[in-house]
């Protein structure tokens, strides 16, 4: 059985389509498992322990030693 033009063209669409959407989520699969994946080797953005480094607030540096202002 022979398959008119119009109805080749549509199986090949519809078979691209199918494929085109099957690569699609696998590839956003993919980058969800490796940001997941970096998230947590990261530790999720928290540092603990002696070699923390830039977690910490220091209200010295931030201290407004410049302005004249009077203490009560």
């Amino acid at each position: 059985m022979e398959l008119e033009p119009r109805e080749q063209a549509q199986l090949q669409a519809e078979v691209a389509m199918s494929s085109f959407i099957r690569y699609s989520k696998n590839t956003v699969y993919v980058i969800l498992a490796l940001l997941f994946v970096v998230v947590v080797l990261a530790n999720n953005g928290v540092e603990t322990g002696p070699g923390a480094t830039g977690s910490g607030y220091n209200g010295e540096q931030y201290n407004p030693s410049g302005l004249s202002v009077t203490k009560k």
